[in-house]
């Protein structure tokens, strides 16, 4: 796809977005908003692309809403129309999601990192929530990955400091996967993708919707519910692929089916 703000690419079953506002450092105008969503749709409707890699342009993932557009009017159908949407296409993707971040992923820009299934950061990038700053809370569902990664006190704590969470701390927390050196960022982030990319893709589908249901159901409901989607899985070719590749002592292909 064209676009004045994104880099949209395809190689390997993987899509590479790359947020390309280095100016602002990848802050979210209209644009930048409106033109993600389609970035992030088109990769789902590819039957070739089995893994997505969101990443940012220059010094840095991205440092949150433009600030250049005002934060006076709208705010509410912006967060409700035109983020949501580009957040939850990552948090419903079919597909895994690899956020990799370097420099700052502050303000909302921190939102998109989170809402990814893989978060690979480098040991100088770091996770800013300034909002406190300029008498706002955080929004584009940070309350929610702070709650559930730190519990109420600490998530307290930083929004209302308005902290830096650094990648080790980011690490230590549960919120990233894997913090390397920015001489390492690319390259990790290509062997993890790769490695989904070779995996089973209904399985990786299904335990991204499984894990979404998670923090709303208890035990019995989430057997249950594990249950109903384990069901169409164990009857499909790649399942019966993989059994019989498993005697053969070989690796499974797996073709979606």
């Amino acid at each position: 796809m064209q676009s004045n703000v994104l880099n949209y690419e395809t190689a390997d079953a993987v899509c590479t977005i790359t947020l390309n506002r280095p100016d602002s450092l990848n802050s979210f105008n209209t644009e930048l908003r409106l033109d993600l969503l389609k970035a992030l749709e088109a990769a789902e409707a590819d039957t070739s692309v089995r893994v997505i890699v969101l990443k940012g342009a220059g010094k840095g993932f991205c440092a949150g809403a433009d600030l250049g557009e005002g934060v006076e009017v709208g705010v509410e159908r912006q967060l409700k129309k035109e983020y949501k949407p580009c957040l939850m296409a990552i948090r419903n993707s079919s597909k895994p999601v690899i956020a990799q971040v370097h420099g700052p992923a502050a303000g909302i820009g921190a939102g998109f990192a989170l809402a990814c299934d893989i978060v690979i950061m480098t040991d100088t990038s770091y996770i800013y929530l300034a909002f406190a700053a300029i008498s706002l809370i955080p929004d584009g569902g940070l309350n929610w990955h702070l709650y559930h990664a730190l519990g109420p006190r600490k998530a307290f704590e930083i929004i209302a400091e308005g902290k830096r969470l650094t990648a080790e701390e980011c690490l230590n927390y549960g919120m990233c996967n894997q913090v390397v050196s920015a001489d390492d960022l690319e390259g990790a982030v290509a062997e993890r993708a790769a490695k989904l990319a070779s995996g089973a893709p209904l399985a990786q589908a299904a335990v991204k919707k499984v894990l979404n249901q998670m923090g709303t159901m208890g035990l019995g409901d989430a057997i249950d519910f594990e249950a109903e989607v384990q069901q169409p899985l164990s009857e499909s070719e790649d399942c019966r692929e993989a059994v019989a590749a498993f005697f053969r002592k070989e690796k499974p292909v797996f073709n979606g089916r």
